[in-house]
């Protein structure tokens, strides 16, 4: 079985980099065909017909598509990603800036729906068609249902316009100091640096937009884990375990959790895209400066080459965490590699 692992990575890595040679296609030639003219978008209304035509000529605007999308495919094997039309600055340098935020939140908003959801599904499996069963089941019903922007609002208007307990957005008060820039992380730069004024802060401005974030997610992973640990927790081997004497909790994390982890786990991945797709809506609700709010500036500017970065940064991120999840279910069912 260990012979298969070599070709089993070699395999996923191919195929990832397959997928991210038609996104960078299908994105190329997506944004191509917005009518947007990138010369005046620069330039602006006010140009003359012979500077429009220069700027076209010098920026190859004139040649065909398929040389047009192998000269980009050429600038980004150095990791030029293109200049913003609105900000002025290399795309991939605005990103860099933009990424530790969108990361945090994300992060923390995933963390949250693995630890809730997870809980959440093994207690509503457990006491199936018992109380707590049910209310698991609406709760996770209505996290679905809410729109994250409705919620947003919501929670904005009773915990911080009525009750003041938590922030209202940014990633720190003004009169709060950002922590030494070593991850872009506030928090872990805040603790880091033994900086806890900041770390409390930072987690309190966390806290609503990671849980917005999360609700979905929570909602989602308790149905899949409720129904994963449902399909195990009735199995011989799971009698003999109780026959044995060990206690419930011992069963439950032993024996039923550890033979659902893997479908769990492929939830996990899927749930972090939902994430990042989430974060556009809420990053601009509670004023987050992250990709989210980036991407929504240069969609609404027609910024066509931070578009283009956004969507590549996106499908990049995508590929990677659907990478790193099949090698796991891979290392946690040998059967998968055979395949």
């Amino acid at each position: 079985m260990r012979s298969r692992l070599p070709r089993f990575v070699a395999s996923r890595v191919v195929g990832s980099l397959l997928i991210l040679f038609g996104i960078t296609l299908v994105t190329f030639v997506l944004t191509q065909a917005v009518p947007a003219d990138p010369a005046l978008a620069n330039l602006g209304m006010n140009a003359t017909e012979d500077q429009i035509q220069s700027y076209r000529a010098a920026h190859g605007l004139d040649d065909p598509l398929p040389v047009r999308f192998g000269r980009y495919l050429v600038a980004l094997g150095h990791g030029d990603l293109g200049t913003s039309q609105h900000t002025h600055n290399p795309v991939l340098a605005d990103l860099g800036s933009f990424v530790s935020a969108t990361t945090e939140l994300a992060l923390v908003a995933l963390l949250m729906a693995v630890v809730l959801g997870i809980s959440f599904g093994v207690l509503s499996a457990v006491f199936r068609d018992r109380w707590p069963d049910y209310l698991l089941r609406f709760v996770s019903l209505s996290g679905i249902s809410f729109p994250l922007f409705w919620l947003a609002l919501v929670l904005l208007y009773l915990l911080f316009y009525k009750a003041g307990t938590f922030p209202g957005g940014g990633r720190l008060d003004p009169a709060v100091s950002a922590p030494p820039n070593r991850t872009g992380l506030y928090t872990v730069d805040a603790l880091v640096a033994g900086d806890w004024t900041a770390f409390g802060d930072a987690l309190r401005h966390l806290v609503l937009p990671a849980y917005v974030l999360a609700v979905s997610s929570i909602a989602l992973l308790t149905r899949y884990t409720r129904a994963a640990v449902l399909d195990v927790i009735d199995q011989d081997y799971v009698r003999a375990a109780r026959a044995q004497g060990l206690s419930e909790p011992t069963v439950i994390g032993r024996h039923v959790l550890r033979a659902a982890l893997p479908a769990v786990i492929t939830v996990v991945g899927l749930l972090f895209a939902n994430v990042l797709a989430g974060t556009v809506l809420v990053e601009n609700v509670f004023s987050w400066p992250g990709i989210g709010s980036y991407g929504f500036q240069a969609a609404t500017a027609l910024d066509l080459p931070a578009i283009t970065g956004v969507s590549l940064f996106v499908a990049l991120v995508y590929l990677v965490v659907n990478f790193v999840v099949d090698l796991l279910y891979g290392y946690l069912d040998p059967r998968i590699r055979v395949s």
